[in-house]
């Protein structure tokens, strides 16, 4: 046997039949997929951070259907905010959206879902509610029983794909029309890589904010829990804080 045969027969070669093939390269985590064409429904868009984030989405072009247990008080909202956002009651909001944000107050958040279930079975949920009591000391976390807000609608919509994110963002800074970008990272958790980067790419549609992945659900709990340091961070010095991930 020659030496060039010798070669051509080495195990691992690329020339060997079987041999294993050449790893992938990893995939860049900021290759993000296109989310523009996605209909945003946000459930609780009459309160000031679901209606900040409905005016923030359709400004950047996202079709939104903002949802209330009133569908006048929705239409009314709706046509306040402008830039094409329609009203619905959420049954409605629900069914009609690709994305769901479940911005409404904690105290009403399980009896909103377990009426929507149906709703929203195959729909990406985005968790973006925090479990907060408040008093003379200011606010402070409350863990539910599942561990989270997000895991309590996880266990609650067993048939959607449910993800946390949209935690830490000032209501003041979303509804204001003069302030054009959001300085801010939004953590974003969930079970599924893709429906992550999704959320992700929704988050870099408004100008100055990033998605970052952040966990998975089980995490959900610290992240809803940072807004009370928030709250004390924004009384102590007068501002609307937001999170910024260095070296990211």
């Amino acid at each position: 046997m020659t030496s060039t045969d010798s070669a051509q027969t080495t195990p691992g070669t690329p020339e060997t039949p079987g041999a294993a093939p050449a790893k992938a390269p990893a995939k860049d985590p900021w290759d993000l997929p296109d989310v523009s064409g996605l209909v945003i429904g946000v459930l609780g868009g009459t309160g000031p951070q679901g209606k900040g984030l409905a005016y923030r989405f359709a400004k950047a072009g996202q079709k939104v259907i903002i949802g209330s247990r009133a569908a006048d008080r929705a239409q009314a909202a709706a046509e306040e905010l402008g830039h094409g956002v329609e009203g619905a009651d959420n049954t409605e909001t629900a069914r009609r959206s690709d994305i769901v944000i479940v911005a409404v107050p904690w105290d009403g958040h399980a009896k909103t879902l377990e009426s929507l279930r149906e709703e929203l079975a195959g729909k990406l949920v985005v968790d973006c509610v925090n479990p907060l009591g408040f008093d003379k000391k200011g606010a402070y976390a409350l863990k539910p029983e599942e561990g989270s807000a997000a895991e309590q609608a996880a266990a609650l919509l067993p048939d959607s794909r449910v993800t946390a994110a949209f935690h830490h963002l000032s209501a003041v800074l979303l509804e204001d029309p003069a302030i054009e970008e959001i300085d801010t990272d939004v953590m974003v958790l969930g079970e599924v890589r893709a429906d992550v980067e999704i959320v992700q790419a929704l988050a870099g549609r408004i100008p100055g904010m990033r998605g970052v992945f952040a966990g998975r659900l089980r995490n959900a709990h610290q992240v809803e829990a940072l807004v009370a340091n928030l709250i004390s961070v924004n009384r102590r010095y007068k501002a609307h804080a937001g999170i910024r991930l260095t070296d990211v």
